[in-house]
């Protein structure tokens, strides 16, 4: 009997002690890792020039004077994926992790840009909020979200976990939930991981150390985590950056308030269609202002910036105009202002006219000068952005966060190039101080959102 009780003892205390030990649950996920802990094979580093090593089966990043942000990127693009990784950063650092970022000649030179998940050991605590680099600024800041700031550890390793799917970005740190932003400006691109520029009186060689870098990009579904989170929607809003700078809305998705037709005093009750966010002219056969006509601000403006994105449809024409009178032209067509063509070049004829060769291409000054013929334009069916700043009578047409022409209003060579257009009949055609904004009905089906202003004020 004492055997007994002696085995049924010893039995009774290795249970209790197996019992105290929680076993981890194995994770099967199917990562495939993006670092093969000894080089650093499969990535390109792109922007400035601080220092990566690779240390301890680690990525190791080090502060350099005098050089631009710097970034170690991938050479694959992604674009839907979850994204895992374990950083420690010095406490007198930023950084953060590119996702979906790209460096194309056009857009600033190569500039890297693109979403950037933050990495702040600052009294701030953004980390794993996500900011737009190069672009937007913050779309995502951590406000609000008090655990996650609590989260980072400093001088410490920290984890994240990044799902970026379809236009949802979703982030943890340290598993706590940090951002859910619904963003669609870019679905593909590499992944970057980044050292800060410092300044002359921050310490050279600081470091930011990666590892365990890792990403899954089959079965997404299966894997992605649901946040409990309010997502964060820009589509048709600002970011908190773009407020702080002073953007506007002219169009908030749904209502018109801000616009009215050219030629009614109130939006047409015909002839362009709201629908899921995204304003549209319909296709009436492809006659100038004959369906539901061109729409206006219902104010003017001077000096400015303006952005929007627009998607065409095949042998689609329409347009931007900026600095209308609205009382000018009461005839047939279309109101009378400088214009920002939109045209699919490859189908329209008009590509082919104008008074100037090229002048009717898109982002042209219509009729007038032609925007550079290596623009960056997405083909019928697919965003792409428009973005014109008017200041002191200097003008600039962007395409794709390309600069595709500029020119002086009122100048000579300005007033020689409209007394050999079509707009030479109007006396001083485009040089009003104060104008509408005008988004044209040409009969051809074109798509806009996005819509945003910001005045400037000038001395």
């Amino acid at each position: 009997m004492k055997s007994k009780n002696k085995l049924l003892l010893v039995t009774a205390v290795l249970s209790a002690l197996f019992s105290g030990c929680k076993q981890e649950p194995k994770d099967d996920t199917p990562w495939v890792s993006l670092f093969d802990g000894e080089t650093l094979k499969g990535w390109t580093q792109l922007g400035g020039k601080a220092k990566y090593t690779v240390r301890d089966n680690s990525i190791v990043g080090a502060t350099v004077h005098n050089t631009p942000n710097s970034f170690m990127t991938s050479d694959k693009m992604y674009g839907d994926f979850i994204l895992e990784l374990d950083y420690k950063v010095d406490s007198s650092m930023n950084s953060g992790i590119q996702i979906r970022s790209n460096s194309l000649p056009y857009y600033m030179d190569g500039r890297v840009h693109g979403y950037q998940i933050e990495i702040d050991p600052s009294d701030r605590a953004w980390s794993a909020g996500i900011y737009d680099e190069a672009r937007r600024g913050w779309l995502n800041p951590l406000t609000g979200n008090p655990e996650a700031q609590k989260a980072f550890k400093q001088n410490e390793w920290n984890h994240y976990r990044i799902e970026a799917i379809g236009d949802t970005l979703k982030t943890w740190i340290n598993d706590v939930p940090a951002a859910y932003l619904i963003d669609d400006k870019t679905d593909k691109g590499f992944i970057g991981l980044q050292v800060h520029s410092i300044s002359d009186e921050q310490q050279e060689g600081t470091e930011i150390i990666w590892k365990d870098i890792k990403i899954l990009t089959d079965s997404l579904s299966k894997y992605s985590k649901k946040s409990p989170l309010q997502p964060i929607i820009t589509k048709n809003a600002l970011g908190a950056d773009e407020t702080k700078n002073g953007w506007k809305m002219l169009w908030d998705g749904e209502t018109t308030d801000a616009w009215r037709g050219a030629r009614l005093d109130e939006f047409p009750n015909k002839g362009w269609e709201i629908k899921d966010g995204v304003l549209t002219v319909l296709s009436s056969g492809g006659e100038e202002s004959a369906a539901g006509g061109d729409i206006v601000t219902k104010e003017l403006y001077g000096d400015f910036e303006l952005m929007l994105d627009f998607k065409i449809t095949e042998g689609a024409n329409s347009g931007i105009k900026y600095y209308v009178d609205t009382d000018l032209n009461k005839g047939p067509g279309s109101s009378i202002g400088l214009e920002y063509q939109i045209l699919d070049d490859k189908r329209h004829p008009d590509a082919k006219l104008g008074n100037h060769d090229g002048s009717r291409t898109v982002a042209s000054l219509y009729d007038l000068i032609q925007a550079d013929p290596n623009k960056p334009m997405h083909p019928p069916g697919e965003w792409n952005t428009a973005h014109i700043i008017s200041k002191d009578n200097h003008v600039e047409h962007w395409l794709n966060g390309m600069k595709v022409l500029e020119y002086e209003r009122k100048s000579e060579d300005y007033r020689k190039l409209v007394s050999e257009s079509k707009y030479a009949k109007w006396p001083n055609f485009g040089e009003s101080d104060r104008g509408h904004l005008l988004l044209q009905d040409h009969g051809d089906r074109v798509s806009f959102k996005n819509i945003k202003i910001k005045p400037i004020e000038t001395k």
